[in-house]
């Protein structure tokens, strides 16, 4: 003879809701990894160790000095286009070193990237 448990409605809510919460909180797949082989690329990488990991960009902007003048942080952006089916990834470094991770649309043909 089985027996039902019966669970009152908050409980059952909340057993409900702490998957998708836990889904929430952590990053997604694409959400701002960008990953260079098996190398992981994070903040606080500097140029010279993103270049080993990832090799060159497909293209570099440059804004104000490549090195803090007056003050001013020097800001560079780096473009990997990771081809078709992958994104161009955008990563700004200000006085050499990795501040932020973006995407900017889809990539298109070949990869550039190593690993991918």
């Amino acid at each position: 003879m089985t027996r039902e448990v019966k669970m009152k409605p908050v409980i059952k809510k909340l057993l409900w809701m702490f998957p998708i919460a836990i889904a929430l909180a952590l990053p997604g797949a694409d959400g701002q990894a960008f990953k260079c082989g098996d190398e992981m690329i994070s903040t606080g990488d500097s140029r010279a160790s993103v270049l080993l990991k990832c090799g060159k960009p497909n293209h570099k902007d440059s804004y104000g000095a490549t090195r803090s003048k007056r003050g001013r942080p020097g800001i560079e952006k780096w473009y990997y286009n990771c081809g078709k089916g992958d994104f161009i990834y955008v990563l700004t470094f200000e006085n050499g070193v990795l501040k932020s991770e973006e995407t900017e649309g889809r990539g298109s043909g070949k990869s550039n990237c190593l690993g991918k």
